[in-house]
């Protein structure tokens, strides 16, 4: 089948080049030239684990290929797949769809013959409906129907995530573009994936709710390990006992210090103002985001304490800077409210991430030095901090480590290690949920 992908973002970019890697021909779409002539050249401006080489085996098998210009694939598609920016609105916190709905405006006025228009993009109940309208406007005369298809894609596992799903979710009730959407999944059949067909705002609800009840479990997880560290328990003990239980299950009960990323701030805002607009707000929800935002904050006190109080005049060197491990997305990261409470507290901060500097001096340049490994990060360090569980700081030389510091404070915000392998290596070492060592 022929696709075209509109938008060469994160969502776009893996979609495409996994459908292209299933044998369909696949064109992404996007208005930033350098970033078309960087895709043609053969540079990802992502950093996603296998996707470089996904993208050149496509390109070369001529499945796939990159252009600034709209009109040509979308009028040779089966399916155009809407994959544009929804980021949080500026001054109320909605989702904005104005390049959903530009994207929309151009795809109508290139439509030619029956077409599927799926959005692919994040976005609040109700937007499919009104992608229809604006077509139907714009060309009276076309043949299409507008489907749902929100994306589940963890950065860092994301093309494992699109070619072995939990679910695929098709919002649609129009039998044509059920057989579209069926055949362009079709090569995953013998993975048995399920495809989940509902009506078009039932699916656009599912990506919301799913954010947000994984934001939920993450925040609930940290505070409990905020009352563990009070009563003496073991945060991640009792993670573990919870999630033995089918009910509950063990994913996002990692206590750390608090989540980011492109999906769940912006979507759990989104639908918390979604709720509050339809007269049904969500407490939990709107509890959740509030918590997880003093939370990132709050992490600087922690390593004040571990300090003796104080980080002013010290030098805290900050291991890990993106969300999470496997990305470069610097987007809602702990790491920048950590990084600004310490400059505001009077520190002096080093810095290392594996992956995401580029991305970082975006938001943080000026108010950090960025290292070129962990242990010349940790040079004449007050205290390490480990704010994201990169791999490469699963293993540190601890002997070398605490050698290179001034003194040897560890606080661990993600639980890499444990309390009695940092005592025996002469640490006081802090962590979330656990009880303190004192070196």
């Amino acid at each position: 089948m022929r696709v075209a992908m509109i938008g060469t973002g994160y969502v776009g970019l893996v979609s495409g080049a996994c459908f292209a890697d299933f044998g369909h021909e696949v064109t992404c779409v996007d208005k930033d030239a350098g970033k078309i002539a960087a895709l043609q050249a053969g540079e990802i401006p992502i950093y996603e684990p296998g996707l470089d080489q996904l993208v050149a085996t496509n390109v070369r098998e001529k499945r796939l290929d990159f252009t600034t210009e709209l009109a040509g694939p979308v009028a040779a598609a089966d399916a155009v797949f809407i994959a544009v920016g929804t980021p949080s609105r500026r001054g109320d916190g909605h989702a904005d769809l104005s390049y959903v709905y530009a994207c929309a405006r151009e795809i109508a006025a290139a439509l030619d013959g029956f077409t599927v228009v799926v959005t692919k993009s994040t976005v609040p109940v109700g937007t499919g409906d009104e992608v229809e309208r604006i077509i139907r406007e714009t060309r009276p005369d076309a043949e299409f129907a507008v489907v749902s298809n929100p994306e589940f894609l963890r950065e860092g596992a994301a093309i494992r995530d699109f070619k072995h799903p939990d679910r695929i979710v098709v919002g649609t009730t129009d039998e044509r573009a059920r057989k579209v959407m069926t055949e362009l999944y079709r090569p995953l059949y013998l993975n048995q994936a399920p495809l989940m067909f509902t009506a078009r705002g039932t699916a656009e609800l599912i990506k919301y709710a799913a954010n947000a009840f994984l934001a939920t479990k993450i925040t609930f997880i940290n505070e409990l390990a905020d009352l563990c560290e009070q009563v003496g328990g073991d945060v991640q003990e009792v993670a573990r006992g919870i999630g033995l239980d089918n009910r509950i299950g063990s994913k996002f009960l990692h206590a750390g210090p608090g989540y980011g990323g492109s999906c769940f701030p912006k979507d759990t805002l989104a639908l918390i103002k979604t709720a509050q607009d339809n007269g049904t707000p969500l407490r939990i929800v709107e509890t959740v985001a509030a918590v997880n935002d003093q939370r990132k904050r709050a992490m600087a006190r922690k390593v004040a304490a571990a300090l003796g109080g104080s980080v002013r005049d010290k030098t805290i060197a900050v291991l890990g800077l993106t969300f999470k491990p496997n990305t470069d997305d610097m987007r809602d990261a702990p790491s920048i409210p950590l990084v600004t409470a310490f400059n505001d507290m009077g520190a002096k901060v080093r810095a290392y991430d594996p992956a995401g500097m580029e991305q970082a001096k975006r938001d943080l340049d000026g108010l950090v030095t960025f290292c070129a490994n962990a242990y010349e990060c940790a040079e004449g360090a007050d205290a390490v901090v480990i704010v994201t569980e990169w791999e490469q700081f699963r293993a540190l030389d601890l002997d070398r480590l605490k050698s290179a510091m001034r003194q040897p404070v560890m606080v661990d915000l993600r639980n890499v290690y444990r309390p009695d392998e940092m005592a025996a290596a002469g640490f006081a070492y802090t962590s979330i949920g656990r009880g303190a060592v004192r070196g």
